[in-house]
């Protein structure tokens, strides 16, 4: 254990305490939607409208396949997600948000920041941008992934 308050090496419990906190309180919300926090992750990653493989959609979501499959298929029968063949690597599938799900996604984030809109503080930005930073130091994909050439 490090000698540093607040160090690194502290941040697991922390982080972890509020994230299920956090979820908790996004939860509410999205529990009146018929969503699990899951489903909220997958809609997430897939609003940038760029299309993820499958396998990155359970990354994200930290399910396992089988559990992320049955997930999309719920999603899809609300058409909130669609899969496509991955036009350069045709073994793989890709999910995208439809049109219904960008509009649910932008309505369902409005609803989260209204709610969480009094835990809003000026050194919110400050954080996520150190945690974004810490993320970048802990994930090897993402490092590679920007890495000058």
């Amino acid at each position: 254990m490090s000698d540093l308050p607040g160090s690194a090496a502290d941040l697991l419990p922390l982080l972890t305490r509020a994230e299920r906190l956090l979820s908790r309180r996004v939860g509410g919300v999205l529990a009146a939607e018929s969503l699990t926090i899951e489903a909220w992750r997958v809609l997430c990653l897939l609003a940038d409208g760029l299309g993820h493989p499958m396998s990155e959609v359970a990354a994200e979501a930290s399910l396992p396949p089988g559990t992320l499959t049955k997930l999309v298929d719920h999603l899809v029968d609300r058409n909130l997600v669609f899969r496509r063949v991955d036009p350069i690597d045709r073994r793989r599938i890709r999910a995208y948000l439809t049109a219904r799900g960008r509009r649910e996604h932008e309505r369902l984030a409005a609803r989260i920041h209204a709610d969480l809109a009094e835990l809003t503080t000026p050194a919110d930005a400050d954080l996520a941008g150190r945690l974004n930073d810490l993320i970048g130091q802990l994930d090897p994909d993402r490092r590679r992934a920007t890495a000058p050439a």
